[in-house]
């Protein structure tokens, strides 16, 4: 049986009943001051003798006094490591007897399956409970209430959590939490009650919480949370204010439980109000002298109904252009003047600039990797310089697209003492940066194929980039391994080094044997010309070898008979580059352009081959997207020389045309194989769309796609009746493990020759 502990108010009860009971002593039995000869210490099991020592007022020597004791017991107690102290006197001796609280031996938890034990036992232990720490019943108790806390923001109503506390030798405790989390409670019903202008599915869809559905098992969103219910209030808010509605109010949230706490009702009453039209938009106040220039920024436009969202906008416009001029803190507040009886109002913005201030220090946080230099060369404002609002959301912008970091905000803050200063805060929330990459296809010719690439974006934190990769396919293996230094020099030149080795069979061939071998190595340079384009140039060696085993292709074996069995060539890359696009990994707005050039003056073989790119994104109604690329691939023989035909393009599978297996379009050899061609000609257009029940969230997305395509050979023209073609579904997830995309295509134009893989995926996962 372990001895009663006290909590915290009664120790501190003990302390002060302890040094009352001292000082209140009468004369009598008062203790009259001594010398110390010596201080024992008895009752301790586990707790240092040092710690004790530590907290008396007095050492061996001093004397000895009633007040002395009472200074000694209140310091013993508020060490939290005693349930019981007292002070005996032998002779000129002083013995201390203390009774040791219990020690936290361990903290475990059965039952739990909703929540992650690692941040719950750090929860608990910044909250005093933890292994190595006293024990305290007061402490479990608010525990207890906390962990079902937790539970109800999960929709986890009918959970209980027991707290067995187990004694173990040497006055230590085991802390055991027994949860029993039960079913989550599910919302069966949402109702929109007042709704008469618009249909209450309508405004059903803009929510997040939703009734169960097919796919809720993934979202979750049908549990009831709070935060969730203020959030899709506010999207309702805005569907209405958007609409003329300036009045729109919410007038009462029910949210009802089921005896059984399995179940949950949602009613909200609304007052929708009457639609007002703007007739005018008005500015107040002091704009600089420059009315007409702000006056350009308004995106309301008389005539047309009231829109927050285009009021929210038009402040912004105005906020920023303050800050172009260095007025960081300038506000600007819109006035709507309603006109009930007519349903029209004067929207009044009003502006007061503050004051010109400029930029005394920028600070970064938040950056336990990545190097502070490597966010700093990003930013395009500077120090010491006047707030300009243009630069320091493109330096924002520069720092997020390195994308090294989860999210990355610019607080501005005042200097105190200084009205004409602030300083910044680049806030950044890292996130995983290396990639392993997998894919794979498979179909009756391959069965099964694989391809795999590990890589570091911020190696170190170092910004710089370090890649290998290796495909294992029959008809390709590669091994490469690649770094980039995005700031070679100081002006931001970048320097990109490559060492490869590949192994190619045509697919289709005969032979088991990889009969054409490449290897090199190359440097290249990224040179910015402005903030969205670069130029890269380089400079490469490398060397080919196409053997002889059996099962050769007719097209390789005459080529090495007239040009030899290698072929050294140097070739130089001359590119260029824009992207624009508002997210790399799930973009919905911006274009991305890219040219390529490569050329071999020198050597065996002497060649020109371009590649061309472009693609465009565009928000498309009800949340969709609609993507499109195009992609021209072109070689050249020059010199009098043909062709490399190991220089050639490919066409088919995934990249090109899905529902084609990989490399399977274009010339076909006597012996079967697919050697490619000197001219590719890629078509994709892809329309992304929202899974059904998972609302707002993008990182789920099924996607309609038409591919065409083909591959044509040196000499022939492009023919745009020969193209293949495809059309299909897939599905792209951002998963916890890594992009997933998974298609499945149906060839629309197809040639006897041609080889169909329906199905294929990829998939990569984060480090």
């Amino acid at each position: 049986m372990l001895p009663v502990i006290p909590t915290t108010p009664q120790r501190v009860a003990c302390a002060l009943f302890a040094s009352a009971a001292v000082l209140a002593t009468p004369a009598a039995h008062a203790v009259t001051p001594f010398v110390l000869q010596d201080i024992r210490i008895e009752g301790l099991q586990r707790t240092d003798p040092g710690t004790v020592f530590g907290a008396l007022p007095f050492r061996i020597g001093d004397t000895y006094n009633d007040e002395k004791g009472a200074a000694a017991l209140r310091a013993l107690f508020g060490t939290g490591l005693f349930n019981d102290v007292r002070l005996e006197v032998d002779g000129k001796d002083l013995v201390v007897v203390v009774d040791e609280r219990a020690i936290v031996a361990s903290v475990n938890f059965v039952g739990l399956r909703e929540f992650d034990s690692e941040p719950l036992i750090k929860s608990l232990r910044d909250s005093g409970i933890g292994e190595g720490l006293p024990f305290d019943k007061a402490l479990i108790d608010r525990a207890e209430q906390e962990i079902k806390r937790q539970y109800l923001t999960r929709s986890l109503y009918g959970a209980e959590v027991v707290t067995t506390v187990t004694p173990l030798e040497r006055n230590r405790v085991n802390v055991t939490f027994t949860m029993n989390e039960g079913d989550a409670a599910k919302i069966t019903d949402i109702r929109i009650v007042g709704a008469r202008a618009f249909k209450e599915s309508t405004l059903l869809d803009l929510f997040d919480l939703t009734p169960g559905g097919w796919l809720t098992w993934y979202t979750k969103n049908d549990r009831y949370s709070r935060s969730k219910l203020n959030a899709d209030l506010e999207k309702l808010r805005a569907w209405y204010v958007n609409r003329g509605y300036l009045e729109f109010n919410v007038d009462a949230t029910q949210v009802t439980i089921s005896p059984d706490k399995q179940s949950i009702a949602i009613t909200i009453s609304i007052r929708e109000g009457q639609p007002y039209t703007v007739t005018a938009v008005r500015l107040e106040g002091d704009y600089l002298g420059k009315d007409d220039e702000f006056r350009a920024l308004v995106g309301i436009r008389p005539g047309t109904p009231y829109n927050g969202d285009a009021v929210a906008e038009t402040t912004r416009r105005i906020t920023e252009r303050f800050g172009l001029y260095g007025y960081a803190f300038a506000r600007v507040e819109p006035r709507p003047e309603i006109d009930r009886e007519k349903g029209q109002v004067v929207l009044v913005l009003g502006a007061e600039p503050q004051r010109r201030v400029y930029v005394r220090r920028v600070d970064v946080a938040g950056n336990a990797r990545t190097r502070d230099e490597i966010i700093r060369r990003e930013f395009r404002q500077l120090e010491s310089s006047w707030y300009d609002g243009d630069r320091i959301k493109l330096s924002r912008d520069r720092v997020d697209r390195l994308g090294y970091f989860s999210d990355v905000a610019v607080d501005t803050t005042e200097v105190p003492g200084a009205p004409d200063q602030v300083d910044l805060t680049v806030k950044v929330e890292e996130k995983a940066t290396g990639n392993l990459m997998l894919g794979a296809g498979y179909s009756n010719a391959e069965r099964l194929s694989l391809t795999a690439s590990i890589q570091q974006d911020n190696v170190f934190g170092s910004g710089n980039y370090l890649g290998f990769q290796i495909n294992t396919s029959k008809s390709q293996r590669t091994l490469v391994l690649s770094t980039t230094d995005p700031y070679f020099t100081q002006d931001g030149i970048s320097r990109a080094l490559d060492i490869y080795y590949r192994t190619t069979r045509p697919y289709n061939s005969l032979g088991d044997s990889y009969d054409l071998a490449t290897q090199g190595a190359s440097v290249r340079f990224g040179v910015p010309f402005s903030e969205y384009d670069t130029v890269f140039f380089g400079i490469g060696a490398e060397t080919t070898k196409i053997g002889t085993s059996a099962g050769i292709p007719l097209t390789y074996l005459n080529y090495r008979v007239a040009y030899g069995e290698s072929s050294y060539s140097v070739p130089l890359t001359l590119g260029w580059q824009r992207d624009r696009r508002d997210s790399a990994l799930v973009p919905s707005r911006g274009r991305y352009t890219r040219v390529n050039a490569e050329m071999s003056l020198v050597g065996d073989v002497r060649y020109v081959r371009t590649n061309l790119q472009y693609q465009e994104f565009w928000p498309m109604p009800w949340r969709t997207t609609l993507g499109a690329n195009a992609e021209l691939g072109w070689g050249e023989g020059i010199g009098g020389r043909p062709y490399p035909i190991f220089k050639n393009f490919y066409g088919g599978g995934l990249g090109t045309v899905r529902g084609f297996e990989q490399n399977s379009l274009g010339v076909v050899d006597p012996t079967g194989a697919y050697i490619g061609g000197s001219k590719r000609l890629n078509l994709n257009t892809s329309l992304y769309f929202p899974v059904p029940g998972t609302g707002n969230d993008k990182t789920l997305r099924i996607f309609a796609f038409g591919d065409a395509g083909n591959v044509w050979r040196d000499g022939e023209t492009v023919d745009l009746g020969t193209l293949r073609a495809s059309a299909g579904l897939g599905l792209s997830w951002i998963s916890p493990v890594g992009p997933l995309q998974l298609s499945y295509a149906v060839p629309l134009r197809v040639e006897r020759t041609d080889k169909i893989q329906r199905f294929q995926f990829q998939i990569g996962t984060s480090f």
